[in-house]
Parts: structure tokens; C-alpha cells; sequence
């Protein structure tokens, strides 16, 4: 998903709510996680037992147990009920119901924003607001995407498939969905760090992680030429059973901007 497109905050009108809602099963199996490097870099310089951290779009709670598992309490923020009951349980996460644009946390109270492969879906103006609302004057916003590698040969080959075989073709078009952040006057000293990547997959788990995709059909001929493309790929490039999707994982981490702004 690393197509250009002039309008990078328009899937926020793709129903956003719900087109993961039969994805979930998939979506908290065969979904890459990030880098450890990415925590790091996020946390830096901050006491993790010490702060509160509100995961925007929290889906399954891949990345709210990252957080967690550093000691960071974590309200994870999630609209859809389908996707936050997969979520495996951690006691530091607390799942909770709502919006990016309305997310429901106390003005000033939380020390972290965290966005993992999900502000492409919001709102941005609305959003990016309600974040400045809810950080504290010295929180901090983090937007992590797993963008995947253009300069590997199957990673490349798995892409034009899902493309090719996608019901919903402007997901594709989506450009770099941090720009709104760039420009926003509530958040400051914007910097971009990025981190290799990988998901080793063996052929159940490549299919799954195509089905994981709020884009590929749920049956019908299309999923069907698409499963055989993807038996075909998988057999020219497996090693040992294995194939390995290679991902560059970006992190955007902005300061909270003066709270008069």
C-alpha cells in the first residue's frame, strides 16, 4: 500500500468502523508485529512504569502488549467489537470503546499516542486535535506503519497479487498518511526514524495474511485465482517451507505542541 494518491486522508471514508469485523481471526494470527527497536525509540527517555498510554485503533492488541510488556499501562482504544474481543489479554491493557476523533480519555491525561497502521484510517484534522486534547503538554505522538519492502522480489510479487486481486482498488492509493501530522500546528519537532522488518510465513500463514486484508474478497473467484497465484509465488520462493515478507517499518514521533494553540 505504497502507492501515491493526492487525497491521503480519503480512506477515512472506506468504513473504517467495520471492514475488519470478519477479519479478525486472521487479523490476530497471521498480522506482522514490529520491531523491538520501534518500543525503544518510542520510550526513550521516558520511566515506561511511570506513564499511561492511549493505542489509537488498537485492533487486536498487537501493539498494546508491545507497550505492556515495558510496563507501560495502556487504554486501548478500539471501535470495533469484533476485532478488541480477538485481542489476547494483558493486564496492563485495558480495552476500551471509541473513536480516534472521540476517543473518550480526560483532557490532559495520558503521557503517549500511539498510532500502529491505523491513522491512514482517521480523520486526520479531527483526530489530530483530540490527540492534542488528551496528551499532556509534554506527551508525545507516535504513527508506526509496516510499509512493505519495494526492493524485495517476492514482497514485491505478494504486493501485485493482493492489488490484482483486491475488491477495493483505492486502498492501494493511499499516500504517505503521515503528511497531515507534518502540517498539523499541534504537534512539533517531527522526526522520522525507519527499521527493517520481516514475517516468516509457511503457506497457511501467507494466505491467512492475505485474508487479513479488509481489501481481498471473502470467497468467489477472485479469492480463488488470487489463493492459486499465491501457491504459485510461495512455491517459486519457499526455502525449507518458509517464505519471508520483508516490511520498513516507519515511526513518526512528534511533541504535543503549546496547549493555547
Amino acid at each position: 500500500m505504497s502507492e501515491t494518491n493526492t487525497n491521503p486522508s480519503a480512506l477515512h471514508t472506506l468504513n473504517p468502523l467495520n471492514r475488519f469485523s470478519d477479519r479478525a481471526a486472521d487479523y490476530v494470527k497471521y498480522r506482522p508485529s514490529y520491531p523491538a527497536a520501534v518500543i525503544d525509540t518510542i520510550l526513550d527517555g521516558l520511566d515506561a512504569a511511570t506513564i499511561v498510554a492511549a493505542d489509537i485503533g488498537a485492533g487486536t492488541g498487537i501493539s498494546a502488549r508491545l507497550l505492556a510488556e515495558r510496563g507501560v499501562r495502556v487504554l486501548a482504544i478500539e471501535p470495533n467489537a469484533a476485532m478488541s474481543a480477538a485481542a489476547k489479554p494483558h493486564p496492563l491493557v485495558e480495552f476500551r470503546d471509541g473513536k480516534a476523533e472521540a476517543t473518550g480519555i480526560e483532557d490532559d491525561s495520558v503521557d503517549l499516542v500511539t498510532c500502529f497502521q491505523a491513522f491512514h484510517w482517521f480523520d486526520p484534522t479531527p483526530t489530530l486535535l483530540e490527540f492534542q486534547r488528551i496528551l499532556k503538554s509534554t506527551g508525545r505522538l507516535a504513527l508506526v506503519w509496516n510499509n512493505r519492502d519495494k526492493e524485495d522480489a517476492f514482497t514485491t510479487e505478494y504486493s501485485n497479487l493482493t492489488v490484482s486481486g483486491s475488491v477495493d482498488p483505492a486502498i492501494h492509493k493511499r499516500s504517505d498518511s503521515a503528511q497531515p501530522l507534518l502540517v498539523s500546528p499541534h504537534f512539533t519537532n517531527v522526526r522520522l526514524a525507519t527499521f527493517a522488518n520481516y514475517q516468516e510465513l509457511d503457506l497457511a500463514g501467507l494466505i491467512g495474511r492475505v485474508r487479513s486484508n479488509s481489501y481481498t474478497p471473502k470467497e468467489g473467484t477472485l479469492l480463488d485465482r488470487l489463493i492459486l497465484d499465491l501457491e504459485q509465488l510461495f512455491d517459486r520462493f519457499q526455502n525449507d517451507g518458509f517464505i519471508c515478507l520483508k516490511y520498513s517499518t516507519s515511526l513518526h514521533l512528534a511533541s504535543c505542541d503549546n496547549k493555547n494553540i
